[in-house]
């Protein structure tokens, strides 16, 4: 549970700062290995990189590499962040006393994230070849010209669909949490819920009571119900749109 909670947790933050991402990527390829004042600056700050890249790109460009990104952070947080949970579940950090040790936690979390970065190294690479590609009048760095799958092929609308699957998890699965709980606490006589007086009350108090990880209780099995009904939908709802316009033109 501690690698799927790290590496969802990590994927959620994702889908905000990777435009950050894209706009770093830029700026540190701009003007590599050239003397200063030898070469156009197409990014002069980040607020104009976001604007540069919105205009010449396109909005779609500032999430340039989020595959790989979201792959990334999964897999990099969730063994980085997940085997230091295991670490300090059986007991490896304490003492013989219970005390915590400061050089068995540093080297936990120096293993953990040795092995997280080098797991999560060759996806990172592709990361940044794909968030480096741009338009050439404000390209910088070396322009490799992958491309992960043909235009218009349906593949595209599975990863974004797996992609939205992920937000969707993390958005509702509070809201998922505490409608199940108001559906099944008992009530009186005149049904009336004896636990919660409402959606606020039942947030708050689980929140007080179980924290924020009581929130998210069965995310996991929230994602693999709501993960597969969102990817199918989207899936489905891009073909028949495609069909829809192919037999209708």
């Amino acid at each position: 549970m501690d690698f799927l909670m790290s590496g969802l947790a990590a994927c959620g933050a994702c889908l905000f700062t990777n435009p950050l991402e894209v706009v770093k990527t830029r700026m540190q390829l701009q003007g590599e290995l050239q003397a200063p004042g030898t070469y156009q600056r197409h990014y002069r700050n980040v607020f104009h990189a976001f604007i540069t890249i919105g205009k010449v790109d396109g909005l779609a460009a500032l999430q340039k590499g989020l595959a790989p990104a979201l792959l990334y952070q999964f897999l990099m947080n969730g063994i980085r962040l997940g085997t230091y949970g295991l670490a300090e579940a059986g007991g490896y950090l304490h003492t013989a006393e219970g005390t915590l040790s400061q050089p068995r936690s540093a080297a936990a979390g120096a293993l953990a994230g040795v092995m997280g970065a080098y797991l999560g190294s060759p996806i990172y690479m592709v990361k940044t070849h794909l968030q480096a590609q741009a338009a050439s009048e404000i390209a910088v760095g070396h322009q490799y010209k992958h491309q992960i799958f043909p235009p218009q092929s349906w593949k595209v609308a599975l990863v974004a669909a797996m992609v939205s699957g992920i937000a969707v998890v993390l958005a509702m699965t509070p809201f998922d949490v505490v409608s199940t709980r108001l559906y099944n606490q008992p009530t009186d006589a005149r049904g009336k819920g004896l636990m919660y007086r409402g959606m606020l009350d039942a947030l708050l108090q689980t929140a007080r009571t179980e924290g924020i990880f009581g929130m998210y209780k069965g995310i996991g099995a929230s994602y693999f119900r709501l993960g597969p009904h969102t990817i199918l939908s989207l899936f489905f709802w891009d073909r028949l749109r495609t069909l829809y316009y192919t037999y209708t033109k």
